[in-house]
């Protein structure tokens, strides 16, 4: 049920590049851009075509919001707790779909897109926090990866939604599309009510009794002694931190900050969102009619549902590092294919694609999508979820949601504004990155699999080979502090 937090995040990322391509949302919001790709006022510019900053404003203010929203929701997870905060972005939620679905201006539109965007911060905050912390650690990586299984499922259904409501005549199509995200906005808010609080969430706000309770009732054994004590251990060594985010600066924190920063940065940098939020506007760009970009759309929605379940299948069995080195290379060599493709065959002033390249293209999109799906798509918030100690947790947590954010938000307003400029190189730029984050899992990232949240600290980063110095030199400093 918490995991359905992932289903509002999917859903907005996929509904927003589908109603973009239907010509009435457009005619109403944007006549500029409708002006263009409709009426054919600016044919000599395939590539173009859609670059509108209010536009890229409508799409990235959710983001932008998100990033806002998170700061206040690390204050709600440690002090009110994991479920509230998934209540509080439940609400928000609800709120933004009513004025989205009821938009009569650009205003309105985009003042419910920034309501969305405090409930998909506030979700993202406490979501993978609630997952990491209720999972036994034999399976934590499967069941923290049913968040992003739900995002995944949220842009197809959003996919979906958008090829059936493209049909429909008038306005009623897209706010049919915006007001259909009402229903994992209830789903959240039911869960969040049906839940309970995370064991480590009650031991932090001194509610021990509660907490061991809570621990027997979702471990189904009386004999959770060792967990418990691993868990008061954490929660004192937690409230002596009077700061978290002043601590998350200090040298024996500084590993996990960095690779969690490290990881939101690249997974936007792999250009998933680009293609995620503007699936339908690029394939209509490239050429394919708006019926076959909606459909090439839903397409790649549905190749990231099965993909993102073979993660959640090997994850636990392989490890993290494996799933990520592998795609890698899937997505390097898929990226540079379809930068070749269209180098050749789509230029300013022609669009050559015939079916064959067409079909291509789409085929080394999915390619792209499903790496991206078993790989840097869950592990990008698993990873961060499980290397923070319980101290710097929801601090760091806070800030994991806040770079990702910020980056999807980036990527967002300049997506189209490549697109025009780089044209087929951007596909270019994004491999590119792929390559440099390849090198970065290769050599700096540990292994977690299999391991206790609470044993972190001696298992994996006091054994790594570069991030030791700052756990050996980090305790000499808090031991000179001390005395």
């Amino acid at each position: 049920m918490a995991a359905t937090g992932g289903l509002m995040f999917g859903y907005e990322v996929g509904v927003s590049g589908g109603v973009t391509a239907m010509p009435e949302f457009l005619k109403k919001f944007f006549p500029v851009v409708y002006g263009r790709v409709e009426v054919g006022a600016d044919k000599n510019n395939y590539y173009c075509k859609y670059d509108n900053q209010g536009l890229q404003i409508f799409t990235s203010s959710l983001y932008l919001a998100g990033l806002t929203a998170t700061f206040f929701a690390s204050y709600t997870t440690r002090t009110l707790g994991r479920r509230p905060t998934m209540l509080i972005a439940g609400v928000f939620y609800i709120i933004g779909v009513v004025l989205n679905a009821a938009a009569q201006d650009l205003a309105m539109l985009i003042t419910g897109r920034i309501l969305l965007g405090c409930g998909v911060g506030f979700a993202n905050q406490a979501v993978p926090l609630f997952l990491s912390e209720i999972a036994p650690t034999r399976i934590r990586g499967g069941l923290n990866i049913l968040f992003q299984l739900n995002v995944t499922i949220g842009i197809l259904f959003a996919n979906l939604v958008n090829y059936g409501t493209a049909k429909i005549k008038g306005e009623s199509g897209w706010r049919l599309s915006l007001g259909l995200a009402g229903i994992p906005a209830l789903l959240l808010t039911v869960g969040a009510l049906l839940v309970t609080e995370t064991p480590n969430g009650l031991v932090e706000r001194g509610r021990l009794n509660e907490g061991k309770a809570v621990l027997r009732q979702i471990r189904g054994t009386v004999n959770v002694e060792p967990e418990f004590a691993d868990l008061l251990e954490a929660s004192s060594l937690a409230k002596e931190v009077k700061h978290p985010f002043r601590n998350l600066l200090q040298r024996r924190n500084r590993p996990h900050i960095l690779i969690a920063v490290a990881l939101q940065i690249f997974q936007q940098c792999t250009g998933i969102n680009a293609i995620m939020f503007y699936a339908p506007v690029l394939f209509s760009t490239l050429g394919f009619g708006s019926d076959a970009s909606l459909y090439s759309a839903v397409l790649t929605g549905a190749v990231n549902v099965p993909s993102t379940l073979v993660s959640i299948y090997l994850v636990d069995k392989v490890g993290r590092r494996v799933l990520l080195l592998g795609a890698g290379l899937q997505m390097f060599f898929s990226q540079l294919v379809i930068a070749i493709v269209l180098g050749i065959k789509v230029t300013d002033h022609s669009n050559n694609l015939s079916k064959g390249f067409a079909v291509l293209v789409v085929v080394m999109i999915c390619t792209y999508v499903a790496a991206f799906a078993w790989s840097w798509g869950p592990l990008g918030w698993l990873i961060p979820s499980e290397v923070f100690p319980l101290e710097t947790r929801s601090a760091g947590q806070s800030v994991t949601v806040c770079v990702n954010l910020l980056f999807t938000f980036i990527i967002a307003q300049a997506f189209l504004l490549m697109l025009c400029h780089f044209k087929f190189g951007i596909f270019i730029f994004f491999s590119s990155w792929v390559l440099v984050m390849t090198l970065f899992v290769m050599f700096l990232l540990p292994e977690t699999k299999n391991i206790p949240i609470e044993e972190m600290r001696e298992r994996v980063w006091k054994k790594h080979w570069f991030w030791t110095r700052f756990m050996v030199m980090g305790d000499q400093s808090c031991n000179r502090q001390e005395e």
